[in-house]
């Protein structure tokens, strides 16, 4: 029989699909599966306005069938089938699609939809298949055509036999390539593995002939070869399931089953929407970090599914970087796809989507906070970080969203607490939020800045991760107070007589301190009284936006551009130091700038910088030693 042509932007669609609009080959299944899902359904839709019709789901059923010997793959479907003239139309014209306009015409609603709506995924086939067979007998007719296909060539329709209405795809596939395997694509655990990925929660049964072993009978050492016919999709999805019917095993199972991680999942969430746009979604809060969290290899995103189809394995416009750990899918009948199914349109729908999710998130973690404070402390061991970044990236667009999940190291409570938690207890006198930072808990705990605001009775939050002072500096407040670092220039909590004595102290060592600056150099911008130390001798305080701690950070990255902080040396006039640096500037200026150079390497050791001359240092102790 004479080849029909398909018309010229058809075949020249049909190349460019074949080539280029599908990322993995593998998805022709999904395509030719969710077709054959149509097909039954459309039965279904009939049987609701013919009495003549009945449906009974048990009797409905797709089939895959692997064929090594011939090379042939075959799907099998008892759908409605299709004539003649829906061959032509339907297969003859490209991005004609027969489940679109039956889906028009019948304006479907009781719980089902129609998956496929723009008739390309048909033509995936071609990726794996020289020849693409249809054979098709349509429901009330005791006709049967086969169409038939080698390509963009062209194609030819001709009577055939059939005994059940249904249609059966057979597809040719093509020899292995240098660059290719095909051989999978008949390969009964690869096709398994294909079917559960992406068409698991197909409703309808998706069998296969599955070969096993069992002993033979009455013989315990030898065993036989035997085919079994297998079920091979679970056909219901979880997230279609009545909340009240599942238990925390059941979700659980869910999270171990589609390998979101290998840990227990803190918390769960199950999400379902029925409204301007519907949707269901299962999302979990995982316990650990994966491996690859913090590298540029982890991708974020939740499996994205259309009406039980697998579109994606990671939907990155779900999350924002900060909700990048949580783990789940969600899937819609109303998203807008394009023709692959696999690139979606970034329309309002998806927006719609995330943002809701996005709120739902931040909903479970603060209620996680005030409910369940151990899970989600366990939580923040593994993501808090996470969250902080959220707070700094995209010149802080998302610290609103983020501020209330944030905790940090608390000098009075002896653990993680909130910012409200901090403000609450608040003395009313308290102009600022107090925080320190450095390498640990312990080192910060011996920090001699943090003696003044101590005793003044204010507690103090812990910096001890490398992010967070960048994450407050762009939080700036909370609750309309100001954050202040115990090494900040200006605490704000100098008192009446402290400042009287500051003052008098300063006029009468002015000259010394100018003295110690020049020995200093640029080292420090500047040398004065301090109004925090009360037993340690010297600190250093900054002034500026850069802190000490930031300066560390900056210095160990990469494309360190030498940034420093603006450091101030701070003497406490109340130590013996102080008495001995009078004492040289009045009668041995070169012990005077002995003593201001080991000062200042002593403050450095003790904010954790590095000395610049160890030897000089070394040799400076020597010579107070002798």
């Amino acid at each position: 029989m004479a080849k029909k042509q398909f018309k010229a932007e058809s075949k020249r669609l049909l190349e460019m699909m074949i080539n280029s609009i599908y990322t993995h080959r593998e998805v022709f299944l999904r395509e030719l599966i969710s077709n054959a899902s149509d097909a039954i359904d459309k039965i279904y839709y009939r049987a609701l306005t013919d009495d003549n019709l009945s449906f009974d789901k048990d009797s409905y059923f797709i089939k895959v069938i692997p064929d090594k010997e011939n090379r042939t793959l075959k799907i099998i479907d008892t759908g409605i089938g299709m004539t003649k003239e829906e061959l032509e139309t339907n297969l003859g014209t490209i991005a004609k699609s027969g489940s679109l306009a039956f889906k028009k015409e019948t304006e479907i609603k009781d719980g089902y939809d129609i998956i496929g709506q723009f008739g390309v995924g048909f033509y995936a086939a071609f990726m794996v298949a020289d020849v693409v067979t249809v054979i098709s007998k349509p429901l009330g007719s005791e006709e049967a055509y086969k169409w038939e296909s080698d390509g963009a060539e062209g194609y030819s329709i001709e009577t055939a036999e059939k005994d059940s209405v249904g249609t059966e795809i057979i597809l040719k596939i093509k020899e292995n390539t240098e660059d290719e395997n095909y051989d999978e694509f008949i390969e009964e655990y690869r096709l398994k593995s294909i079917i559960k990925k992406y068409s698991d929660f197909i409703r309808y049964p998706i069998k296969m002939d599955v070969s096993s072993r069992r002993p033979k009978e009455g013989s315990d050492n030898e065993f036989e070869d035997y085919v079994e016919e297998q079920v091979i999709n679970s056909m219901v999805p979880i997230w279609k399931k009545n909340k009240s019917e599942l238990t925390d095993e059941d979700y659980a199972n869910f999270y171990a089953e589609k390998r979101y991680g290998f840990d227990k999942p803190i918390k769960h969430i199950h999400i379902s929407v029925d409204g301007t746009i519907r949707y269901n979604a299962i999302l979990y809060i995982p316990e650990k970090t994966p491996y690859d969290f913090y590298s540029k290899e982890f991708e974020k995103g939740l499996e994205l599914y259309s009406n039980g189809v697998l579109i994606m394995d990671k939907c990155a416009d779900l999350l924002p970087d900060h909700f990048s750990f949580v783990k789940g899918m969600v899937d819609s009948e109303d998203l807008s796809l394009n023709i692959s199914r696999e690139m979606l349109q970034h329309d309002r729908q998806l927006k719609l989507i995330s943002k809701n999710i996005n709120k739902k998130i931040k909903s479970e973690l603060q209620s996680l906070i005030n409910n369940d404070r151990e899970k989600y402390e366990e939580f923040y061991k593994s993501f808090g970080r996470q969250l902080k970044y959220g707070v700094y990236s995209e010149f802080g667009a998302n610290k609103e969203v983020l501020q209330d999940l944030i905790m940090f190291y608390s000098s009075k409570e002896k653990k993680l607490v909130t910012l409200d938690e901090y403000v609450s207890r608040m003395p009313e006198e308290q102009k600022y939020i107090y925080y320190a930072s450095g390498d640990s808990i312990e080192r910060i705990d011996k920090l001699p800045q943090a003696e003044f605001v101590s005793e003044k009775g204010y507690e103090i939050l812990y910096f001890t991760e490398d992010i967070d002072e960048f994450a407050i500096k762009m939080l700036m407040t909370y609750k309309e107070k100001e954050f202040k670092s115990i090494s900040s220039g200006d605490l704000g909590i100098e008192g009446e007589d402290n400042k009287d004595d500051s003052e008098t102290e300063v006029n009468e060592s002015k000259e010394i301190f100018d003295y110690m600056k020049n020995i200093l150099a640029d080292k420090v911008k500047d040398v004065r009284i301090s109004k925090r130390l009360k037993s340690h001798p010297v600190c250093l305080a900054t002034e500026g936006d850069i802190s000490i701690e930031m300066e560390k950070i900056l210095a160990a990255m990469p494309d360190n551009q030498n940034i420093k902080a603006d450091k101030v040396l701070e003497i406490n006039k109340n130590h013996e130091v102080f008495e001995s640096l009078k004492e040289a500037f009045k009668n041995d200026k070169e012990k005077l700038e002995l003593y201001t150079k080991l000062l200042y390497n002593q403050a450095l050791l003790i904010e954790g910088l590095p000395i610049q001359d160890p030897v000089e240092f070394t040799n400076d102790i020597c010579k107070i030693m002798v």
